[in-house]
């Protein structure tokens, strides 16, 4: 099964820098296959006969924290999930502007439906969110860095964690995901 482990919170601001190199070896010690890295945000694409999602997940984040030595959340996706999303994108007959730009946060599950609902209670014409099922699509008419709907924010108000990836960034996963064997 191929899958992409999103990792939150490393090399941002200078905090918790890991290298990809040392990255890549840490899941090439847990026998995964085809590994490849993209960016230094934290995007592992591997293979792996394993097929229960959750305690594949587990493995990760306690090897991460064993090898790292601080916590790294991980959202696991396989490559066909990561396609679902760029097909069920609800912007996508949309040109989008000069300024737009698409990100999408995945979140570890489902929100609670009371959850979701407090999201309406936020919206503004500033940017707009749409929440899927496990995924928060937001258009940033100013750029992420000026959203409200950050990690955080979504977080504390959806009550589960996610970690965020710009649009382009979820194509390019794909794309070397499925051209990676």
């Amino acid at each position: 099964m191929r899958y992409v482990a999103l990792l939150r919170g490393i090399n941002v601001n200078g905090q918790k820098m890991v290298k990809m190199d040392l990255l890549k070896s840490i899941f090439e010690e847990m026998k995964f296959e085809n590994i490849k890295t993209y960016i230094q945000t934290g995007n592992v694409i591997f293979d792996s006969q394993e097929g229960q999602k959750d305690s594949l997940c587990n493995k990760i984040k306690d090897k991460l924290k064993e090898t790292l030595g601080f916590e790294v959340p991980v959202i696991l996706k396989e490559i066909e999930e990561l396609e679902a999303v760029i097909c069920d994108n609800p912007f996508k007959n949309r040109t989008l502007l000069e300024n737009e730009k698409l990100h999408v946060t995945f979140l570890e599950r489902e929100p609670s439906g009371e959850s979701a609902e407090v999201l309406n209670d936020y919206k503004t014409d500033k940017d707009e969110i749409i929440l899927q099922g496990e995924n928060v699509y937001i258009l940033c008419r100013n750029g992420y860095g000026k959203t409200k709907f950050t990690n955080s924010f979504l977080e504390s108000k959806l009550k589960v964690k996610g970690t965020t990836r710009n649009f382009n960034t979820i194509n390019k996963i794909v794309e070397l995901g499925r051209n990676n064997k």
